[in-house]
C-alpha cells in the first residue's frame, strides 16, 4: 500500500506539477517620427463688462472674427471645436466690502491643424490670424500623429524581434533550444516630444512679431517581455 501511495504521488507530481523550464527575455524598441497634426487651444477673455449681455456681445463679436479668420486660412469647420463657454460676475473686495464690478466672459477653441509635416508654417499662421482677430489667450499647442496605431504596431514587431534575438543568444550559450511562447507582455511608454512650445515673442495682440512654432519630432518606445519554453 505504501508503495502504491509513493507511485501515485510521483505520477501526480510529474503530471500536475511538471517543471516549466522557461527563459524570459525583454525586448526593447524605439522610433522617432514627425507629427502630422497640431491642436492649438486659443481663447478670448472679456473682463468687467457692465452687463452680462455686454460681456457676451463682446465675446461673440471677437469669436465671429476669429472663426472667419480661421476658415479663410482653410481650416475646416469640423476642425474648430469649442472647449469652454462661460459668463460669470466679477466681485471686488475693498474696505471689507464686496461689490459687483462687472461681468466676465470666456470662450476657448481647439483648432485641429492637419498636414503640418508639409505645411510647417500653418500653425504659426493660425496663431497669428487668431490673435489679430481678437484672441488674447494661447493656452497650448499639442502635436500628434494620425498614424499612431500603425507606429505602435511597427514598434511592437521590432521589440518582438529584439526579444527573440536575445532569447536565441541565451539558448545557444546554454546549449538548449527554444520551444513555444508561453507568455507575452507589453509595457508602452508615453510619447515624448523632442520640442514643444512656441516663441515667447509671439506677439499676442500684435506688435511682437510673428509666432515661431517648430513642429519637432516625437519619440515612441515600448518593451515586451516574452517567456519561451525550453526543449
Amino acid at each position: 500500500m505504501l508503495g502504491t501511495v509513493v507511485i501515485v504521488a510521483i505520477l501526480r507530481d510529474r503530471i500536475v506539477n511538471q517543471p516549466q523550464w522557461q527563459i524570459s527575455v525583454t525586448g526593447k524598441a524605439e522610433l522617432y517620427y514627425q507629427p502630422d497634426t497640431a491642436n492649438v487651444n486659443i481663447g478670448v477673455q472679456v473682463d468687467k463688462a457692465a452687463k452680462a449681455d455686454d460681456a457676451l456681445k463682446q465675446l461673440n463679436e471677437k469669436m465671429d472674427k476669429i472663426y472667419q479668420a480661421l476658415t479663410n486660412l482653410g481650416i475646416a469647420k469640423e476642425d474648430i471645436q469649442t472647449q469652454n463657454y462661460s459668463v460669470s460676475p466679477q466681485y471686488d473686495y475693498l474696505d471689507n466690502t464686496t461689490s459687483l464690478s462687472g461681468y466676465n466672459a470666456n470662450q476657448t477653441l481647439t483648432i485641429k491643424i492637419k498636414n503640418v509635416e508639409t505645411s510647417s508654417d500653418l500653425v504659426a499662421k493660425v496663431i497669428e490670424a487668431a490673435t489679430a482677430a481678437g484672441a488674447n489667450q494661447i493656452n497650448g499647442v499639442n502635436f500628434e500623429t494620425s498614424k499612431l496605431e500603425e507606429l505602435r504596431q511597427e514598434l511592437r514587431l521590432k521589440a518582438n524581434a529584439d526579444a527573440r534575438n536575445k532569447a536565441g543568444a541565451i539558448a545557444d550559450s546554454l546549449d538548449v533550444k527554444l520551444g513555444d511562447i508561453v507568455g507575452w507582455w507589453e509595457n508602452s511608454y508615453p510619447i515624448e516630444s523632442s520640442y514643444y512650445g512656441y516663441d515667447k515673442a509671439m506677439g499676442i495682440g500684435g506688435g511682437g512679431g510673428s509666432p515661431v512654432v517648430p513642429v519637432g519630432e516625437q519619440k515612441l518606445q515600448t518593451e515586451v517581455s516574452i517567456s519561451y519554453k525550453l526543449k
